[in-house]
């Protein structure tokens, strides 16, 4: 019987909002429309996603101690997931509220995640983040964590791939220290340009190039329903998802490429063949109204066949 790669998650699992106007979008104004609730949070977003693709997860979190902690603790045991979180009693649990448009697209969002910046760098430091690091195959974080949690992470993987999600423009620059010890780190075009020191206008070269001079080995960046980029030390190259089959909410869907992508990874795969199964994962969180894309291997292996091969990027 083959082992299932074995994944360390750091970083956030929180409660995620989503309210979405039913009509178009009036600025300044009361617009109908519905809220759900849901436990979301970068890292545990992908660790779900990786774990339905066959990886065994753990993860560590900071939560406080009300009933939101509760929803949040539930959820992580529900998706067969070792939870390594400490609770802080005294304080709130992070949550992200998002409002969407109608088509499923960002309006705007807000975190509430002051545990995070208060709470992550001291958990790294516990004795057994030490040996659950050495008993995992890989470390997934988030840059919720700072940059002195990170650096201390990545330290601690000793030689471990590390992939990272970039989270936000804002918080991105906190991978910085990190960059030239991360396996794969996962962002959207707006964080790149931000990463990188660029200009919104950047081609694809000129971002790739961007990059690699911060310091990254390999980075996958998504651009909406635009190409997904990639690049390693073999090149550069692009996968043009197929067009959903419906849109219900864009949320999670670079979580789900992520996690699923990493998942490819530790199976053996090379980034191209990996990123294919990361576009098939976030087609299915599109086409889905939870963050995290709830799939069989059937239905899986239906949406990467709609995945066309990679291209190469002059």
């Amino acid at each position: 019987m083959v082992k299932s790669p074995r994944v360390l998650a750091v970083g956030g699992a929180h409660i995620d909002r989503r309210g979405q106007v039913s009509g178009a979008y009036v600025p300044a104004a009361s617009n109908p429309g519905t809220m759900r609730e849901d436990v979301g949070g970068g890292v545990f977003n992908a660790l779900r996603s990786a774990v339905r693709r066959g990886v065994s997860g753990s993860l560590l979190s900071v939560r406080g101690g009300d009933t939101a902690a509760d929803t949040v603790s539930r959820a992580i045991a529900e998706a067969g997931i070792a939870d390594l979180s400490a609770v802080f009693l005294d304080r709130t649990t992070p949550s992200y509220t998002a409002l969407i448009d109608r088509e499923g697209e960002l309006l705007v969002g807000f975190a509430d995640m002051a545990l995070y910046e208060l709470a992550f760098t001291k958990q790294i430091r516990r004795s057994r983040v030490r040996e659950e690091i050495a008993a995992a195959d890989a470390v997934l974080c988030d840059a919720n964590l700072s940059s002195a949690a990170l650096e201390r992470l990545v330290s601690l993987a000793a030689g471990k791939p590390v992939f990272a999600i970039a989270i936000s423009p804002a918080k991105v620059v906190r991978l910085n220290p990190v960059l030239g010890g991360l396996a794969v780190a996962f962002m959207n075009r707006r964080e790149a340009v931000a990463l990188a020191g660029l200009d919104d206008a950047a081609s694809q070269k000129i971002i790739v190039d961007g990059l690699r001079s911060a310091g990254l080995d390999s980075a996958v960046v998504t651009a909406g329903g635009g190409p997904v980029l990639g690049f390693d030390r073999d090149g550069s190259f692009a996968v043009v998802p197929p067009p959903p089959r419906k849109i219900v909410d864009v949320t999670g869907a670079g979580d789900a490429l992520a996690g699923a992508t990493v998942a490819a990874l530790l199976r053996g795969m090379p980034l191209r063949a990996a990123l294919r199964e990361g576009v098939a994962a976030a087609t299915l969180a599109i086409e889905s109204a939870g963050a995290v894309p709830d799939f069989t291997t059937a239905t899986f292996t239906q949406a990467l066949a709609l995945v066309p091969d990679e291209q190469e990027v002059a």
